[in-house]
């Protein structure tokens, strides 16, 4: 495959003479403006879960913000919000939603559960990112 035929989410490294495809992670992003953060402030740490989605290798192909008075305890956005975004999960071919703030156990799970894929929090996401930079040290 030459580098003008790459595929969707694919870029190639060479190393020596062997070709190594590495394939990234099609992600979308869940951010919520809760109580009185702002959304401008809700609009800037998405930004910033981006360049960290990126950094772990994953391509971050849609982010929602949702507005929301409190945090719901079973999925914290919300059954409605949570099946509305099961539907873009499908047709977007999401590997693995990703969530700016902190998710309890409970309600990553149940995300799981009803999006079909990994989903994870800020928190794991920075850990993962420590741990891929350490295991390549």
């Amino acid at each position: 495959m030459s580098s003008g035929q790459q595929g969707r989410g694919r870029r190639r490294l060479t190393a020596s003479e062997v070709d190594l495809e590495v394939i990234r992670q099609r992600a979308l992003l869940v951010g919520t403006g809760i109580g009185t953060r702002s959304v401008e402030v809700a609009e800037e740490s998405l930004a910033e879960l981006a360049r960290l989605t990126d950094t772990a290798g994953a391509d971050a192909v849609e982010i929602v913000l949702q507005r929301r008075d409190h945090p719901d305890s079973r999925t914290y956005i919300g059954k409605g919000k949570a099946e509305e975004l099961r539907e873009s999960v499908k047709a977007l071919d999401i590997d693995v939603v990703i969530f700016d703030d902190e998710l309890s156990p409970a309600q990553q799970r149940n995300l799981e559960k009803i999006f079909e894929v990994d989903v994870v929090d800020r928190v794991a996401l920075i850990l993962d990112i420590f741990a891929q930079h350490a295991a390549s040290q």
